[in-house]
């Protein structure tokens, strides 16, 4: 990254820029030109007259001043009604800021975002008086981050830390006392001690040293460090949870309906080591089939008003790195307490339903059970039995996966979107090196649990969020998921024309019918991953909140998440309102639920781009450590500055320069979403197969650079 002056480097200099402004500021209304300025600072160096009138130039062009006549300047009113939002940063400089209530995000363009980083909260002054509306940013309400992860450098005899984070698009200056011991290449975390020009670089001290960049521990502490994710449990959390007992009473189980003696079991990854949702599988006199959904009661060992239930609301949610698991809770509950291992009695709460040949539901049931688990299969072990039709409980497999089956048809027909995905698993040595990688892909066995899960998070949601007339409306914690953005589904049409797809035009609600159809069209084609990724981008994000609005995705009009407590905070939360429910209570605090659940939503998507960064960082180390292998991959971006290609067999993404592209001269044709060549006019679209080599590639921002080869 290309290091701007750095500040702070003498107490001799003067921050014009801010003087400047500050002059502005007492004049509001009065133009002044660049000697008039000077007066009121009191300058009268000629050096720094000049200096001045550069900053009067450079803050007209940002848009903080306004040249009324030649030379004369006013400062430009910052509506008291300003705007406040979420900035998003390129790692180009551009900006978009997010503001709530208002449909489409405003674009800062670079220069304008002022002293703001990437995810903070911004105030921006809108000039809608222009043909096209500018936005700036004025000032910075609040930092997304106190502190930054980034790798510590020296450029000119100074040091600097250039972040990890491409989206932090500028490095941090760091005074040699500041150090605390880091040597060059070290990755550290930072902390901003001072910034008030956006014209240099802000100043950090750095606080935390992790050791040299590239060593497998650590980079991810320094993942977790980026995402602010917690290390280890306090002490005194891990001693309330180790104080639990681990035996059931006679008491407790006469509180619950006994299903020890009904086949139950788990089918979950080979490499888990939570188990908190089983299956029990029973044939009824009527020839009808009871399916027993059983989820490990985490409420009741996580009692309110503890410090494991601060703990683990503070978490909200486990997070699942390439070579390790952040959890939620304690091991001793995660793995041994509440883990539905076999051949244990083990406490559950569960959704019961009594499903008929066609996997309709007759009856259902929810409550507190206790269990005991006689089998735990692998989701390779249960899928043997699906193609195999012999094996451990083949029966109940085979039935449970023809309904799962009926059910998945019913619920694509209702409306639900298939945005089935592949997953990317790495072999680690022993120094976490990876030596291999494999795509997971959803097989019957995983939709089997799947449509389960759905089944039983749908019925608690409809179960207690639906209400006859003149009832009282219970509150609840929904898992909701909002319509897209017309503009946004406007953009993916034009996305899908480029690809030579012509899209419907929308009305009403057929967002659903197209997205779904398109889904539909380019199944098994070479762009189908591009799509579907284009697709989930035109849509809302899913979170939480007490206010029902509907899962679009699932076509659901109740959705709840209610089967993972043991990695969900809003699992947990689930559980307990529904027995608050079932026992008589009144309506829960929609405030209160609505806090939990903006907590729960924000950790969520702390977590997987925590994940993401993981698994981009181990993709980027196995690429490199093959470099000028050649590979087959699938073009996934074009850009002024090239295509981004995504190589199929370890879903890695490079960039394929435009000025790497050999026998011709190549640009990148927006109108026509193509890079074509002027002479012989060979273009490349989206989705296009093409041969690479791994040229190179930069770890510590986890990108990788190929080439084309023939």
């Amino acid at each position: 990254m290309a290091k701007k002056k750095q500040a702070g480097s003498g107490s001799a200099k003067r921050n014009l820029r801010t003087e400047v402004l500050r002059a502005f500021e007492r004049y509001p209304n009065k133009a002044l030109n660049h000697k008039q300025v000077a007066a009121e600072l009191g300058v009268k160096d000629s050096g720094l007259r000049t200096m001045i009138h550069e900053v009067l130039v450079r803050e007209a062009d940002g848009g903080a001043l306004r040249e009324i006549e030649r030379g004369k300047y006013i400062l430009v009113q910052v509506p008291k009604s300003a705007l406040e939002g979420t900035i998003e940063i390129t790692k180009f400089g551009r900006g978009f800021v997010s503001v709530p209530g208002v449909p489409e995000d405003f674009e800062i363009r670079k220069g304008a975002t002022g002293l703001a980083l990437h995810g903070d909260t911004v105030e921006i002054a809108v000039n809608s008086r222009s043909r096209r509306p500018d936005a700036r940013v004025v000032r910075v309400v609040s930092r997304a981050k106190s502190a930054y992860v980034g790798t510590l450098t020296m450029s000119g005899g100074h040091y600097f830390v250039i972040p990890s984070d491409f989206k932090i698009h500028i490095d941090f200056y760091i005074h040699k006392g500041s150090l605390n011991g880091a040597q060059i290449n070290d990755k550290v975390l930072v902390e901003m001690e001072s910034w008030d020009d956006p014209e240099k670089n802000p100043v950090g001290k750095i606080t935390k040293v992790f050791g040299q960049a590239g060593v497998h521990n650590v980079e991810m502490h320094a993942i977790m460090a980026e995402f602010d994710l917690p290390y280890e449990f306090p002490e005194a959390v891990i001693k309330e949870a180790d104080q639990i007992s681990e035996v059931i009473t006679p008491e407790e189980i006469a509180k619950r309906k006994d299903f020890r003696s009904t086949l139950t079991f788990t089918i979950d990854p080979y490499d888990a080591k939570d188990f908190d949702d089983a299956l029990s599988f029973k044939v009824l006199e009527n020839g009808n089939y009871q399916v027993g959904v059983h989820i490990a009661d985490v409420s009741h060992y996580v009692k309110t008003n503890t410090l494991l239930e601060a703990e683990a609301f503070r978490r909200a949610t486990s997070v699942y790195l390439v070579d390790r698991t952040i959890p939620m809770l304690p091991e001793h509950l995660s793995n041994m307490l509440c883990s539905l291992r076999p051949n244990e009695d083990k406490l559950c709460f569960s959704a019961v339903f009594e499903l008929n040949d066609k996997a309709q539901i007759v009856q259902q049931w929810f409550g507190r059970t206790i269990i005991h688990s006689i089998r735990r299969f692998t989701y390779e072990e249960a899928q043997e039995v699906i193609e195999k039709g012999v094996g451990d409980h083949h029966e109940a497999i085979l039935t449970l996966d023809r309904l799962a089956k009926l059910m998945r048809a019913e619920r694509f027909a209702q409306g639900s979107i298939d945005f089935d995905s592949e997953e990317v698993k790495f072999q680690l040595d022993e120094t976490g090196k990876p030596i291999g990688v494999r795509i997971k892909k959803m097989k019957d066995s995983n939709q089997l649990i799947e449509e389960y899960m759905l089944l039983a998070n749908q019925k608690v949601s409809e179960f207690i969020g639906r209400t006859d007339s003149g009832e009282v409306r219970k509150s609840f914690v929904y898992r909701i998921h909002d319509e897209p953005d017309p503009a946004k589904l406007a953009q993916l049409a034009l996305f899908m024309k480029h690809l030579g797809y012509k899209m419907p035009k929308i009305s009403g609600n057929d967002s659903v019918r197209m997205i779904k159809g398109l889904i539909e069209m380019v199944k098994g084609t070479p762009e189908e991953d591009i799509v579907k990724t284009m697709a989930i981008r035109s849509m809302a994000k899913a979170e939480y909140s007490s206010q029902n609005i509907g899962h679009y995705g699932l076509a659901f009009t109740y959705y709840s998440h209610f089967t993972s407590p043991i990695r969900r905070y809003p699992d947990v939360m689930a559980h307990r309102m529904l027995q608050h429910y079932l026992d008589g209570g009144a309506p829960v605090s929609e405030s209160t639920i609505d806090l939990q659940a903006k907590h729960s939503s924000t950790m969520e998507k702390r977590a997987a781009e925590a994940e993401r960064a993981s698994i981009k960082y181990k993709q980027v180390e196995f690429m490199l450590a093959r470099l000028n292998g050649i590979f087959e991959g699938t073009i996934s971006g074009l850009a002024r500055w090239g295509m981004y290609v995504e190589v199929g067999e370890t879903k890695s993404e490079g960039l394929v320069a435009l000025n790497s592209l050999q026998g011709d001269t190549y640009e990148f044709d927006s109108d026509k979403y193509i890079i074509k060549g002027l002479r012989k006019k060979h273009e490349f679209r989206l989705g296009d197969k093409v041969m690479i080599k791994v040229v190179g590639g930069d770890l510590q921002k986890r990108t990788l650079d190929y080439v084309l080869v023939d």
